[in-house]
């Protein structure tokens, strides 16, 4: 996802999960026949430059290696870092954002 109105309407009308290091937004939109939408979202607050580059990137690496398959065709995601996932590793990330997308994709 790249529109800014996307990640809105993601962040206030989809179902969210959270866990430790991150926060999970998943909005279902039927109108869609597409694959899921992900989007990042990791501010200041988790590091500098280079750690939030780091958690985008272990991120990424770790959604691949996830079924996005089992949300709805057309699903939007929103994945917002917090500060704790900037020591995390990518085993702790991997097992947050499998739980997390679990717990917000089956409402």
């Amino acid at each position: 996802m790249r529109d800014s109105e996307d990640f809105i309407t993601t962040v206030r009308h989809g179902h969210k999960a959270g866990r430790t290091t991150l926060v999970v937004h998943v909005l279902p939109d039927p109108t869609r026949d597409e694959e899921p939408a992900v989007g990042f979202v990791v501010s200041r607050a988790v590091g500098g430059a280079v750690v939030r580059n780091t958690v985008k990137r272990r991120l990424r690496h770790v959604l691949r290696d996830h079924e996005l398959a089992r949300l709805p065709r057309g699903s939007r995601v929103v994945i917002r870092a917090l500060p704790a996932a900037g020591a995390a590793t990518s085993t702790e990330l991997g097992a947050d954002l499998d739980l997390a997308l679990r717990r917000a994709g089956a409402r």
